[in-house]
């Protein structure tokens, strides 16, 4: 498949934000746990705690993303606020650097996470202006698999600064905090192609009010989708699958370091989860020109149960390794396809709206997710139980997105007959 110009400049936002997930799953944890212990937190509350920071930075942007996703849509401004929410998240993440302690990261970690959720919602949105339908899935899974090998890349140099960092006269903390400075220089410079050549397509014009214009055109479209009942099945089930998704994600690095993984080892085998990925994101989006895309997602979610389950009772560090493939095989295909399968059934003009609800139901839910196995731990002293609950998430996600697409698949039928 030939990539247009603007195609493989949205791409490459996905190659740059990436590398700030990865740092998000791999060294911010890790780091984290070694201040909180330095400030007499236990592993368990630290983990605790570092959910609950996760899950307030996606509660916020879950707040106000449908709003700003509205006034995105008048003409002219996704742009606009997608560098503003950009800047903001490369400025946490410059912060991250600073020397602080165990709280003070966290609150930077915040700001940061903020905006990086922020900055998706238009990226997202920005894809029913860089393509069109039928390469949807195809450009997004593209997205997803060179996020994946792009973000090795700064991951790589950061790897290298921390593990051999005495050799080369730094310390392990200085070492960290300017893998940071690194993963944002990185971000940065990948997204500058797109913010020259992108131009807003569909939109719903200007407006002389522009707040008091996207609130009321906010309040209309929550009754339209409410209305529409196939759209709203589709977000309830993304919901609670992609919650499992974005949990596993998030938390992987710091339930493997309760159960007694080394360091080493969690990092080396999250990168692997990025090589892993990056055929594999390639393969769904391939296998989505010979498949529906439906039963594509339905693969994922299923592998994921699997890999819940799995989890339970992992404490070995090949079984560490063991489920970061599994999480590479699926973690891809499921997050490029939802968000396309998404993009299809939308009014393009409404992009930035409606993907701000998506946020709402995909963040909200990695709200939800982290804070309840933070909970559960934090309760029960045992991450496990907190990672067990995590199992039924998919069940329930599962059963209604069979519905939601059934009921999408008989509209389209009796539209066309």
């Amino acid at each position: 498949m030939k990539l247009s110009k603007i195609e493989k400049s949205w791409i490459l936002y996905d190659v740059g934000n990436s590398a700030l997930v990865m740092l998000i799953s791999t060294i911010i944890p890790i780091y984290f746990k070694n201040l909180a212990s330095a400030g007499g937190i236990s592993m368990a509350d630290s983990t605790a705690y570092f959910g609950y920071a996760t899950s307030i930075s996606t509660l916020i942007i879950a707040f106000f993303g449908p709003l700003l996703g509205a006034v995105a849509d008048h003409s002219g401004y996704k742009k606009r606020l997608f560098l503003i929410t950009l800047l903001i998240g490369i400025a946490g993440c410059l912060g991250l650097a600073a020397p602080l302690n165990w709280l003070g990261f966290l609150i930077v970690f915040i700001i940061c996470k903020c905006g990086y959720n922020g900055s998706l919602i238009f990226c997202d949105a920005m894809l029913t202006d860089v393509t069109t339908d039928d390469r949807m899935d195809e450009i997004s899974s593209v997205g997803y698999a060179f996020g994946y090998i792009g973000s090795c890349i700064p991951f790589a140099a950061c790897m290298l600064l921390v593990l051999f960092a005495e050799s080369i006269g730094l310390t392990t903390i200085q070492a960290t905090m300017l893998s940071f400075v690194i993963t944002a220089l990185w971000w940065f410079g990948m997204t500058i192609p797109l913010l020259k050549g992108y131009k807003q397509t569909y939109s719903m014009g200007k407006t002389q009010h522009l707040f008091s214009s996207s609130l009321k055109r906010l309040g209309n479209t929550f009754k339209n989708i409410r209305q529409d009942k196939n759209i709203a099945l589709f977000l309830l089930a993304f919901f609670f699958y992609i919650d499992g998704v974005y949990t596993i994600i998030e938390m992987a690095t710091s339930y493997g370091k309760d159960v007694g993984i080394g360091d080493n080892d969690l990092l080396m085998a999250l990168l692997l989860t990025q090589i892993v990925a990056f055929p594999f994101a390639l393969l769904f989006g391939w296998l989505s020109k010979r498949m529906a895309t439906e039963r594509l997602i339905l693969i994922g979610i299923i592998g994921y149960f699997g890999i819940a389950l799995f989890a339970i009772q992992l404490d070995k560090a090949w079984e560490f390794w063991f489920l970061a493939v599994c999480v590479a095989i699926f973690q891809g295909g499921i997050q490029a396809l939802s968000r396309s399968y998404f993009a299809k059934i939308i009014p393009k003009e409404k992009a930035s709206e409606y993907f701000g609800f998506y946020d709402i139901f995909g963040k909200g839910a990695a709200f939800t997710g982290t804070m309840l196995v933070s909970v559960i731990t934090q309760i029960s002293g045992n991450s496990r139980f907190g990672i067990a609950a995590i199992s039924l998430l998919f069940v329930v996600g599962l059963i209604l997105f069979v519905k939601a697409y059934r009921n999408i698949n008989a509209e389209k039928a009796n539209g066309q007959a």
